[in-house]
């Protein structure tokens, strides 16, 4: 498998948490549409940090593209780049890779050449039947070139018989399932399209100059000085030409949406606003929920760096205990260029926390967490706080439990590799080394995000990575071998 520039064979990125998804931005109307998307990228970099690629589009109708590994900065600090992708319009992506490997030929945005022109696409989820759509389609005589779920979309495309682009993604869009926020590029239009549950983000702006802006939160619009205009509704596709913005309905409005809630809990960036409501403000309250829930006497509230840091400030206000910066982070480590020794494996978590030994040292702590996936780095962390003098060690986590992989866009292990999916809580508490472990509940979570609790029957948001309530049909999950191929919808209108 390809992989990541500067990689070893062991990144020392924590694996205690769900990886990110995804970021796109499109850009239309700005003579800087391809600077304007870099930037959109940068305040996205926390959703991919594998890859990222730009798209642009000229006036004389012709494209543009600059690819690469790496962060954004590796591919588009240089000015001479974003020179090379002149045009009003563009398109862009950050890539964490859920589905196939990293390399360039799975970098988005993906570009064919159609009979109606130039076509690209960004996507942002997972699709649950690309595997069975991709077997028509290679029986259909479809060559890929690349192997991630999103060349779907292309290939659907090509073969529609309807006329007009609009239709012809309107026919792709019919035929997958799973989860996607996706943003294209052609000749005429920029648009914009959520899945018909609304499960990944996407919000419209306005740019001060009468262009406008696609991104996967606010924090993409904010950077480019966007003004935002609202979310792209689930199952809706906006238009966006020199004519302004149409928007265009081919699913049913779903009665309940899913909105992915890990989004609330750690995905989006503190300052984005996700379907309405501050992100910063949201995480505070889940941790006022949770000291309400499990408070446990304490000296101090540490956050774990940095996702568990609101959380973190609530729970302590709550709780009426200091909160500390008892672990510090060092930002500037990725991927370490040292052997994967056991004695080194041991010291990784040292390369991107230490402990604050004044904060710690003779004190009760409770850390606070987001999530714990498969329990070795909360243990490490456990650990370096008890080495740093902390008399005892609770541990909050400002998430419920994750007993279920996410099929949706996130990158989490197969079940068997989930620790709360085989272990209780106690028994997470003594593998991670804690004197106490509480993860909020459900119910509770739902009630900091405004609900009075959850509805079995008609949830408010995805919440099936804790539950194991898929919304969306898993057809790609067993022998695709097994099942009958789709029939493609090839009907002219």
């Amino acid at each position: 498998m390809d992989q990541a520039p500067f990689a070893s064979q062991w990144d020392i990125g924590d694996d205690d948490h769900p990886h990110e998804e995804c970021g796109v931005v499109g850009v239309w109307g700005s003579s800087d549409a391809a600077a304007l998307t870099a930037l959109g990228l940068h305040a996205l970099q926390h959703r991919g940090q594998e890859a990222a690629g730009i798209v642009s589009l000229a006036a004389q109708g012709q494209f543009h593209a600059h690819k690469g590994r790496g962060l954004v900065g590796d591919n588009f600090g240089d000015a001479a780049v974003i020179a090379a992708l002149p045009g009003h319009a563009a398109l862009g992506h950050n890539r964490y890779a859920t589905t196939g490997e990293t390399a360039l030929r799975n970098v988005q945005p993906l570009y064919a050449d159609f009979e109606f022109g130039g076509f690209a696409v960004a996507h942002n989820g997972n699709l649950t039947n690309a595997h069975v759509l991709k077997r028509a389609l290679v029986r259909r005589g479809c060559l890929f070139q690349s192997t991630t779920d999103s060349e779907v979309f292309i290939h659907l495309i090509a073969i529609s018989l309807y006329s007009t682009v609009m239709d012809r993604l309107i026919d792709a869009l019919k035929q997958v399932q799973g989860a996607y926020s996706l943003v294209a590029l052609h000749n005429g239009a920029l648009i914009g399209a959520r899945d018909p549950l609304g499960v990944r983000p996407l919000v419209l702006g306005k740019l001060a100059t009468g262009g406008f802006v696609l991104a996967s939160e606010t924090c993409g619009l904010d950077i480019v000085g966007a003004d935002f205009v609202r979310d792209v509704e689930p199952g809706e596709i906006v238009l966006i030409d020199d004519a302004g913005v149409r928007s265009v309905r081919p699913f049913a409005r779903p009665s309940s949406p899913r909105f992915c809630i890990f989004e609330y809990i750690y995905f989006a960036r503190p300052d984005s606003i996700v379907e309405g409501t501050p992100v910063y403000d949201t995480r505070k309250r889940i941790g006022a929920e949770l000291a309400r829930e499990s408070g446990v006497e304490a000296d101090v509230i540490v956050p774990v760096p940095d996702s568990g840091v609101p959380a973190a400030m609530g729970y302590a206000s709550e709780a009426g205990v200091p909160f500390e910066l008892g672990i510090i982070r060092n930002h500037y480590v990725g991927r370490t260029f040292i052997e994967p020794t056991d004695q080194i494996r041991n010291l990784g978590v040292k390369l991107k926390h230490s402990a604050n030994r004044s904060m710690i040292e003779g004190k009760r702590v409770v850390l606070v967490d987001d999530s714990i996936v498969r329990g070795t780095t909360s243990r490490k962390i456990v650990e370096m706080v008890r080495q740093a003098g902390a008399t005892e060690v609770h541990m909050r986590i400002s998430s419920p439990p994750t007993t279920h992989s996410c099929f949706y866009g996130i990158d989490t292990p197969e079940r068997s590799k989930l620790l709360a999916a085989n272990h209780d809580v106690a028994e997470m508490a003594r593998i991670i080394g804690a004197d106490s472990l509480a993860f909020i509940s459900l119910d509770g979570l739902y009630r900091a995000l405004g609900r009075e609790g959850r509805d079995p029957k008609a949830p408010a948001y995805c919440d099936a990575c804790f539950t194991g309530d898929y919304a969306i049909a898993l057809t790609d999950q067993g022998d695709p071998s097994e099942r009958p191929l789709p029939l493609l919808q090839v009907a002219n209108r």
